[in-house]
């Protein structure tokens, strides 16, 4: 008995090995006709397997994927470009990360980044507005994180500190806690709507 895993590598495992032994069996033929012949017959049993590849959008997948098994050494006529094996060996470029430290982990980068938009705001309206909204985000993030309830002042004191003291807002102004989240104020409607009709 021989393992599989003493049986070389399979390119594309969807398939399975014998799909890729019908492959390396019809690089060994050398008549192009027969040949031809030979990769219709594969085509058809990737067919057998994948019935979604039957349709003619999908079908340049097949002779993509028959070019990838065959190390792209199969001679036949491909109807679709062929895939060259420089696509493959293909990289995408690296994704560079923040790597700046976040001040206060609770209310999250963003919050510091619409600081800084905050900052550079010249209309004083706009301004006071974008405050608030940053404000109440705060407030919400840190009720997120923390399910305790909040002093307010503790808003406004993080938001001077996270804006060097650039930006301030009203303790009036600041959204209620239940107000922050939409959700559970309608379920706190009905549990309140429910108590009545209980009553």
């Amino acid at each position: 008995m021989e393992y599989s895993t003493l049986q070389g590598k399979i390119i594309i495992p969807e398939y399975g090995r014998n799909v890729q032994r019908m492959v390396e069996y019809a690089l060994t033929i050398e008549d192009k006709a027969q040949r031809e012949r030979c990769v219709e017959a594969i085509m058809q049993t990737m067919c057998n397997l994948f019935p979604y590849l039957r349709d003619e959008a999908q079908r340049h997948k097949m002779y993509d994927h028959l070019a990838i098994m065959s190390d792209f050494r199969l001679d036949i006529d491909f109807p679709y470009e062929r895939p060259e094996p420089e696509e493959l060996r293909y990289h995408p470029q690296h994704l560079t990360y923040a790597s700046s430290p976040v001040r206060m982990k609770h209310y999250g980068r963003m919050v510091e980044q619409m600081i800084q938009v905050a900052i550079r705001q010249t209309d004083p309206e706009k301004r006071e507005a974008l405050t608030l909204l940053i404000a109440n985000r705060m407030k919400r993030n840190y009720l997120l994180c923390n399910k305790d309830l909040i002093d307010d002042q503790v808003i406004v004191d993080d938001l001077r500190l996270l804006s060097d003291n650039r930006l301030t807002v009203d303790l009036q102004k600041l959204a209620k806690a239940k107000n922050l989240f939409p959700q559970n104020s309608e379920q706190n409607k009905k549990k309140d709507k429910k108590k009545k009709n209980n009553k």
